[in-house]
């Protein structure tokens, strides 16, 4: 088998994070990476679960390239779909030789030294029980401009809908000691915006007991270099009131909190096992609205959960209006493998869940146009993350997550650097404005050697 590979990923920010790190220990390994399938001795799919149909995405996927093991090529499934399917992939898709959970990936090396040796059947598919997290220092960090720091793996929470508990396993955190050193060795290498991931980020735990998530947030906040910290994606159940307080007192910390909410009705967060009320998420709300900063927050919906009644649909709407999410992320119920959503009649028809998913949007866009006029007139700092070049804008982020599309005078500003912006136009998904002119942008120093940018 050549030693070249080609990997493509599918689903969440983890995924994308995970394959970083999946590249970054076979470059460790001697593999080189291709940009096309047919370049590739070993082809890997890294999946994810969480969607409907993802399972067909990908055997799709694989079979539309099994022509090219008659090449003596290799194929790997990773990630959710593989733990999901385990050993059941070999029977549907037979040409498949290594099939591996994102919880084995620490076991990585001595996987490829036995595909390397010939065997055809490789599995690393760990129960829920294991209490490692995958920790390495060989990261291919795809983003030049924003760096990921995985802090936990896993979910306990076992929400009625949800896969994850089953395909990533037990909630494992990694301590706050080695956190750090990875943080501080992105700043060295010149990233100035970290972003911590967790399938609920704020239920790290300390394994050491030195810190608290707050305090966790804040510490990342205090090294040298850094200009912005996010995290995402949190649950509510362990939302407190010092990472609200943490971020007024930190500016490094991006005002802008992600907390899920999936319905407005206490009785359909009981069908889903989300374990809190309405009055519950509320009070968390009232916590960030009552902040001194101006705090952005988003959240997840879903329409159509078993049993949902029009009230109960209601409730959502209402809450919606009270909260006034600067962007709300919703879908459609579709049950999942393994859930125990699965064994709830689905009672309600498709055409119901997608006329309540079109109401859903259209208030929140409502919300949206004029939650965001806010923001008309105001300074605000973008961090330049690309161009379009069709409208001669600039494409920047905000401290707020929102999106900055804005003109400058002169010389572009380079990706990578933060500029003082005027909003001059709202819209409900963005913001426009210009560059003031006598702003110097900062650009941060890097090292290009210290870092690996791929397609």
């Amino acid at each position: 088998m050549s030693k070249t590979f080609y990997i493509e990923t599918f689903g969440c920010q983890m995924n994308a994070h995970d394959s970083e790190k999946v590249v970054g220990t076979l470059e460790h390994e001697g593999y080189v990476q291709v940009e096309d399938e047919a370049d590739a001795g070993l082809v890997l799919y890294n999946t994810c679960s969480i969607r409907d149909k993802a399972e067909q995405k990908v055997f799709h996927r694989l079979n539309e390239y099994k022509r090219l093991q008659g090449e003596g090529k290799k194929f790997g499934v990773l990630g959710c779909v593989a733990q999901q399917e385990g050993e059941r992939i070999f029977e549907k898709a037979p040409y498949v030789s290594l099939v591996a959970g994102s919880a084995s990936y620490r076991n990585l090396p001595e996987m490829l030294r036995r595909l390397e040796a010939g065997e055809t059947r490789i599995t690393g598919l760990d129960d829920r029980q294991t209490d490692q997290a995958f920790e390495t220092e060989f990261i291919a960090r795809t983003n030049p401009n924003r760096g990921y720091i995985t802090i936990i793996e896993g979910c306990d929470k076992f929400c009625a809908y949800c896969v994850v508990p089953y395909t990533r396993g037990k909630e494992r955190s990694r301590t706050s000691a080695s956190v750090m050193v990875e943080a501080r060795r992105m700043a060295d290498m010149g990233y100035t915006d970290i972003q911590l991931l967790g399938q609920n980020v704020n239920s790290w735990r300390d394994p050491s007991g030195r810190m608290s998530f707050a305090e966790l947030l804040t510490a990342v906040g205090s090294i040298a270099g850094i200009r912005r910290v996010r995290f995402t994606t949190s649950h509510p159940r362990d939302f407190t009131r010092d990472i609200v307080e943490a971020i007024d007192a930190t500016p490094t910390l991006c005002d802008h909190i992600h907390l899920p909410v999936q319905s407005g009705s206490t009785a359909v967060l009981h069908a889903m096992a989300r374990e809190y009320t309405r009055e519950w998420y509320l009070e968390r709300m009232s916590w960030i609205h009552g902040a001194k900063r101006d705090i952005s927050i988003t959240s997840d919906m879903i329409v159509g959960f078993p049993g949902e009644t029009d009230a109960d649909f209601e409730q959502t709407i209402t809450l919606i209006d009270a909260v006034k999410y600067d962007a709300v992320f919703a879908f459609k119920f579709s049950p999942r493998p393994n859930t125990p959503a699965v064994h709830m009649a689905d009672s309600i028809p498709d055409a119901v869940k997608s006329e309540r998913l079109r109401i859903l949007m259209d208030r929140q866009r409502e919300i949206q146009r004029e939650h965001y006029g806010r923001h008309l007139g105001q300074v605000v700092e973008a961090m330049v993350e690309g161009y379009n070049e069709a409208r001669g804008q600039v494409v920047g982020r905000s401290t707020q997550n929102k999106t900055i599309n804005f003109t400058a005078s002169g010389e572009r500003p380079p990706q990578g650097s933060y500029v003082d912006v005027r909003i001059t136009q709202t819209l409900p998904n963005s913001l426009v404005g210009e560059a003031l002119m006598n702003a110097v942008p900062f650009v941060p120093v890097r090292r290009a050697a210290d870092f690996v940018v791929l397609n």
